[in-house]
């Protein structure tokens, strides 16, 4: 008790002398401490709180930083003063700020009114998103009042934003009830929160996106039907999403091969090879593509990769092939990938001319772990360039570490 009395009096004294930083040091040990249930600690608790407030209303940035903290601790006493702050029309940004979001920190329902009452009053946007964003850290109590703002244009975005942060199945209608609002934003937004739950209204709203006018919504869409492979052959999916693979926007296309490498069967591979070998197809794209068919995780798909190391003619291509290749998992599709980089050897593949290729076949041999590429990789060890001997030792070092 002596030492907690010794305390009080210190941060009397050191708020006596307008110094903060030593006063929040001593406010942090009296209420972060194990002993915050200490009977003399519970009697002066108004008095901590007094002491804390004074500090967040005078203190610089990184002081209101640490006295927020302690005012998490204090809890529930904290928050009809920081309400208060709130509803001060004088009070500085930066003040209401912390106080908006210690309230999000602590989580309580009392808090909910004057937050909205900021979203929906203030000028400043940077206050509205710190407001928002405390309403988001409540969870499911904040849903219902962050509903209310949906029905405000200006607010409308920042309240589809912080549902989203919520992930929680309430929030699924009012979300649902902006996907085809006028701001794209608020569009996207929505659709990628919607995108993480697994409800029968959400497909439709989704497939209906994948046409929307704004390239960020269609992306949205694509990538949230990607998640979605149990629907694969009751949505046709793979037909529904081709299109896309050829969308005006480059993000829209690379987030279509993507998603289609996730339905993990021969339709949807064909559809990558397709893309792949399109003379009009950005080299972006391309490199997209090739790592979505070994994504696909099908023969079909290592069997388009080794039509087009014969086919197309750009070494960089030939390079991600190779690189993608030593990625693969499963022992039918490792054996497969590891004949498919053997045979670029014993067939002299234009790519092997390049040291650089050459390597990196080296290199996903020894990532594929296969012995059958012992014999290979012992040859490269007599090669003339330095870098391919090097990697050529560490494959083999993986095939048998104990050489």
């Amino acid at each position: 008790m002596d030492n907690i009395n010794q305390l009080l009096v210190q941060a009397q004294i050191a708020y006596d002398e307008s110094n903060w930083s030593l006063l929040i040091q001593y406010l942090q040990q009296l209420t972060l401490a194990k002993d915050l249930e200490h009977l003399e600690i519970e009697k002066n608790q108004e008095h901590l709180l007094e002491l804390a407030l004074c500090v967040l209303e005078a203190g610089d940035f990184q002081q209101r930083w640490e006295v927020a903290k302690v005012l998490t601790s204090l809890g529930s006493i904290s928050i009809p003063p920081l309400i208060n702050i709130l509803k001060d029309e004088d009070a500085e940004e930066e003040l209401c700020a912390y106080a908006a979001r210690i309230l999000g920190d602590l989580k309580n329902p009392n808090a909910i009114p004057p937050l909205v009452e900021l979203l929906n009053t203030h000028e400043s946007d940077e206050l509205k998103e710190v407001a928002a964003t405390a309403l988001g850290q409540m969870g499911s109590v904040a849903i219902a009042p962050l509903t209310e703002l949906l029905l405000n244009e200006e607010t409308r975005l920042v309240a589809t934003q912080m549902l989203s942060y919520i992930r929680h199945k309430e929030t699924i209608t009012p979300l649902l009830s902006v996907v085809q609002d006028p701001q794209v934003a608020v569009r996207a937004v929505a659709l990628e929160a919607l995108s993480s739950f697994h409800d029968q209204r959400i497909p439709p709203v989704l497939l209906h996106a994948l046409n929307d006018v704004a390239p960020s919504v269609r992306r949205e869409a694509v990538v949230g039907l990607g998640f979605r492979p149990d629907l694969r052959e009751t949505l046709d999916l793979v037909a529904k999403l081709q299109p896309r693979l050829y969308d005006i926007n480059l993000d829209v296309c690379c987030a279509a091969a993507v998603a289609l490498s996730k339905m993990g069967c021969d339709a949807a591979a064909q559809q990558l090879f397709q893309v792949l070998m399109s003379p009009n197809t950005p080299i972006r794209l391309q490199l997209e593509v090739i790592r979505a068919l070994s994504w696909v995780e099908t023969q079909s798909g290592l069997e388009f990769l080794q039509q087009a190391l014969y086919q197309l003619q750009s070494p960089s291509l030939w390079q991600e092939i190779v690189t993608v290749l030593g990625r693969v998992n499963g022992t039918t599709l490792t054996d497969k990938a590891v004949k498919i980089l053997l045979e670029m050897l014993q067939q002299n593949h234009p790519a092997v001319e390049n040291t650089s290729l050459k390597s990196a076949i080296a290199l996903s041999l020894g990532q594929l772990g296969k012995m059958q590429a012992m014999d290979v990789l012992t040859q490269m060890l007599a090669d003339e360039d330095a870098q391919v001997r090097l990697h050529a030792s560490a494959a083999l070092k993986k095939l048998a570490p104990a050489r």
